[in-house]
């Protein structure tokens, strides 16, 4: 029981935390990151709990006693792993250690460095191409001499 609501739960787990880290990455505040990776999955955690829920209960409903006993405490597990952990324990968790929700053995973190393991920011106009470049190296000149 206690590993399929483990496999369930960690779904709900990494879709927050990935909301987390995106906020941190562009604010740069553990505090804002939490409450804004919460804001934005939230709703969404919280509908698919509902439905795997309703989905579970549909067990219990059934005609064998082992059957009736793994939905009801699969839709429990679910409810109280979405509720009280994801929602609660997690995010005060990660208030609380603020800065050190970030950090990684020295090993890791090298190892994450040397095979590039990083987003790159998703400002795409921010990212100069090779052509634009070519072409404002070369109209620099010209445009220097304009002004003149």
């Amino acid at each position: 029981m206690f590993a399929f609501a483990f496999g369930l739960s960690m779904d709900y787990e990494v879709f927050l935390l990935s909301r987390i880290k995106e906020c941190h990455d562009e604010c740069g505040d553990t505090n804002n990151a939490v409450a804004n990776g919460l804001q934005r999955s939230g709703k969404i955690i919280t509908s698919a709990a509902f439905l795997v829920i309703i989905v579970f209960l549909g067990f219990a409903a059934g005609q064998t006693l082992g059957i009736k006993e793994f939905g009801l405490a699969m839709a429990i597990a679910v409810a109280v792993d979405a509720t009280l952990v994801r929602m609660i324990l997690v995010p005060a968790t990660m208030t609380v250690l603020g800065p050190a929700n970030w950090w990684a053995p020295a090993p890791l973190r090298r190892l994450h460095q040397r095979l590039g393991l990083h987003e790159s920011p998703a400002h795409p106009a921010s990212v100069a191409t090779p052509v634009t470049e070519g072409l404002a190296a070369a109209d620099a000149p010209a445009v220097a001499d304009a002004s003149r």
